[in-house]
């Protein structure tokens, strides 16, 4: 082959894997850093860490296309799958890998869990390198095997494979089920309202990924002063609890009213739980008592006055001798 058609193939090349780097830069998930287990995604942790682009280097499901790794298997299988990791630079890449739990935080995030922390599926994931160097301008496969214990529970088991070069931290996420029965199922609980929002705690019962749809209302005690739209929530995992908050600053100044909160997912599974709240305007009870706190004091004091003063004359009166009495006063003298 002449020399010029190599350089052309190389070049097409180069082409070639820029657009796979591009495509799982948007698709990969993060750690932060600070938090040491939180996921972001790549643009955002890109931004945070001084990262020039996102296309610096790529880690994504093998073959590409998939924005995650889906495998299932009966209890005491063996699965198998790779990830892609490409470098589109000038220079040698060498990439630091390690299996991890994922899991949601108690603000609804997704996470994973730090090095040597993980217990669950992070544990059931053996790869077939933890280190490994990518040469310049090309994008390698490393295999990786899951193998599910005898004692696996059915149901989703959360987990990811993390890649690292230097402070950045990049993952593929696994979704490992376990073959067997399923059940889909979510509570709402401790329902409150303070704050100028809606507070409450939703929890996956079941064994399944799930997607909450939210909805809101609030009844008072002249007919409805709140109805939200349902809106999806982010993917609750299987026994997670989270906490969540409705913002509600428009609420009512003066009313007592009944909140409900009512989540659904896939599958029938569907909850919700109510508080009460009664909203008075302080600041205005406050002024209107200082005000007749203050009428009050007044009239008070005009009537104490009021008092005295009827009491001197009275005694001045009294002190006074009558017409007759100074008559006869004057002719015994």
């Amino acid at each position: 082959m002449r020399r010029g058609s190599l350089l052309a193939v190389v070049a097409a090349l180069a082409c070639a894997l820029s657009a796979p780097a591009a495509r799982a830069a948007g698709a990969g998930w993060a750690v932060d850093a600070a938090a040491g287990a939180g996921w972001k995604s790549d643009a955002a942790r890109a931004a945070g860490a001084g990262w020039k682009s996102d296309a610096d280097w790529a880690v994504e499901p093998g073959g590409g296309g998939r924005p995650y790794v889906y495998l299932e298997g009966v209890p005491g299988a063996v699965l198998e799958d790779k990830l892609s990791v490409t470098n589109p630079g000038a220079q040698p890449l060498t990439v630091r890998l390690r299996p991890a739990d994922a899991y949601n935080t108690s603000s609804g995030s997704l996470a994973v869990r730090g090095a040597h922390r993980s217990t669950g599926a992070g544990t059931w994931i053996t790869l077939a390198s933890d280190r490994v160097t990518v040469p310049p301008r090309t994008r390698a496969e490393i295999p990786f095997s899951v193998t599910v214990p005898p004692g696996a529970l059915p149901g989703d088991h959360p987990g990811a494979v993390m890649a690292a070069v230097g402070e950045r931290e990049a993952g593929v996420r696994i979704h490992l089920r376990v073959s067997g029965p399923t059940l889909a199922a979510l509570t709402v609980e401790d329902v409150r309202v303070f704050g100028g929002a809606i507070h409450y705690t939703l929890v996956n019962r079941g064994n399944t990924a799930l997607t909450p749809r939210l909805t809101v209302r609030a009844d008072g005690l002249f007919g409805q002063v709140l109805r939200r739209a349902p809106r999806t929530l982010p993917e609750l995992l299987p026994a997670q609890r989270v906490t969540l908050t409705e913002k509600w600053p428009d609420h009512p100044s003066l009313d007592s009213v009944k909140v409900h909160v009512e989540a659904s997912a896939a599958d029938d599974a569907r909850a919700g739980a109510s508080a009460s709240a009664t909203f008075v305007p302080w600041g205005a009870v406050v002024g209107a008592a200082g005000a007749l706190l203050a009428v009050a004091g007044g009239t008070a004091l005009w009537w104490i006055r009021l008092r005295r003063s009827t009491g001197r004359e009275r005694d001045g009166r009294s002190a006074e001798p009558a017409d007759g009495q100074r008559e006869l006063t004057e002719a015994a003298t």
